[in-house]
């Protein structure tokens, strides 16, 4: 039978703790009470000193929640996209991925972050961090925009900087064991930052990377006009990214936007990786292989809003996107350091919510979830590379069409 889920939301701030009921309506008597964690924001002491602030000034901020196994350490990038030029980034300086001061002040702590064991088997008491975003160039642009007496700040470089001192006086600085994670544009953050944590703490901690819907393909987009390289180009050079991408891959690249794609920056990290990806992510999808602009006339829009809406042609253009991944990943199949999870889901971040991470109904992979086989990878505890068949193959899946 199916299961029906009932959700009731305890108001328990004083205790940072919110009440998620799950009942099974094969059971009445059956019932599983989640916990979810709400943490505060914590600003980064000293951070404007050093020009470490938001695109409108404002001082950056994360989320710590300290667990009992000390020594671990798990630090989240939250993603949220881009901005490439003045007006989109004028734009983004008034939303919450702008300005701290329109952020929420308390972040709910699930899938990776939670501190249920049950939800989070392997990193569940570990000091978990999740680091806001509020620039627009994936934690890695450092430059300034001048109108007038109006300044826009692309700083968060320098705001990964401040982080990271400021957690090293809180004890990131003894960690043993270290996970750098991220989703979407934070996902992608990890492959510019991987290698800079894995220096710092190298001799002292094991440093571990995943970038989780974060691997951005370098493709063309179905019209046969353009590619996703202009917009990630113009991304590099207003926010003056260059200066901070891997040093390897832009060594062997001709143009320097090259290594903001993933595919091309991963060869070059020395540190372990593990790329957890849908092969159909639907923001690439979206955005990238079948955005508005390749598609004037609709002809997509049915296949948007909903997969039984999709033709076979367009059903085997999307097969296309999901070959385009693999080719790229060809190069790290076998390679022990590298774990994959790529499911052949119409989804996009899939770690940082319970439902996907691990749970009765998540994703599966060989019946791996993806907390398992995350886990698998980090400790060494056996093969850590599952791809899945083409889609509709997978009844696991918790497609998201439609994306907004």
């Amino acid at each position: 039978m199916a299961r029906r889920r009932v959700r009731t939301w305890a108001a328990a701030v004083a205790t940072g703790v919110l009440v998620v009921v799950v009942a099974a309506a094969a059971s009445a008597a059956a019932v599983v009470v989640e916990e979810k964690l709400m943490v505060e924001m914590a600003l980064v002491p000293g951070a404007a000193s050093t020009g470490a602030v938001c695109l409108d000034g404002s001082p950056p901020a994360y989320h710590l929640h300290q667990g009992s196994g000390a020594r671990g350490w798990l630090l989240q990038f939250e993603g949220g996209g881009w901005c490439n030029d003045a007006r989109s980034c004028a734009g983004r300086a008034r939303t919450s991925l702008g300005s701290r001061s329109l952020m929420n002040k308390l972040e709910t702590f699930s899938g990776l972050l939670s501190n249920d064991p049950a939800m989070n088997p392997d990193f569940y008491n570990w000091n978990r961090v999740k680091m806001r975003y509020c620039d627009g160039g994936s934690f890695a642009g450092d430059s300034e925009f001048k109108n007038g007496s109006s300044v826009m700040y692309m700083r968060d470089q320098r705001i990964w900087d401040a982080i990271i001192t400021d957690l090293f006086l809180k004890g990131l600085a003894k960690a043993e064991k270290v996970l750098l994670s991220g989703c979407s544009a934070g996902g992608l953050a990890t492959f510019f930052h991987c290698d800079d944590l894995e220096k710092r703490l190298r001799g002292v901690a094991t440093v571990k990377c995943m970038s989780d819907a974060g691997f951005f393909l370098d493709v063309g987009r179905i019209s046969g006009h353009g590619t996703v390289r202009s917009f990630f180009n113009g991304v590099v050079d207003f926010q003056g990214v260059q200066k901070n991408l891997n040093k390897n891959c832009s060594d062997s690249t001709v143009k320097s936007y090259q290594c903001f794609f993933p595919q091309y920056v991963l060869r070059s990290i020395r540190a372990p990786y593990f790329i957890l990806n849908s092969a159909y992510s639907v923001y690439q999808f979206f955005q990238n292989f079948v955005p508005p602009s390749s598609d004037p006339r609709g002809q997509w829009s049915r296949c948007k809003a909903a997969l039984s809406g999709c033709s076979s042609s367009q059903i085997a253009t999307l097969q296309g996107l999901r070959s385009a991944m693999l080719m790229a990943l060809k190069p790290f199949e076998g390679e022990s350091k590298v774990g994959m999870f790529i499911n052949s889901c119409f989804s996009h971040c899939q770690s940082e919510s319970q439902d996907t991470w691990f749970a009765p109904n998540s994703p599966r992979l060989h019946d791996k979830t993806i907390a398992k086989l995350v886990g698998d990878w980090f400790f060494e505890r056996g093969a850590a590379q599952e791809v899945d068949c083409p889609y509709p193959c997978d009844s696991t899946c918790h497609n998201i069409i439609p994306f907004s």
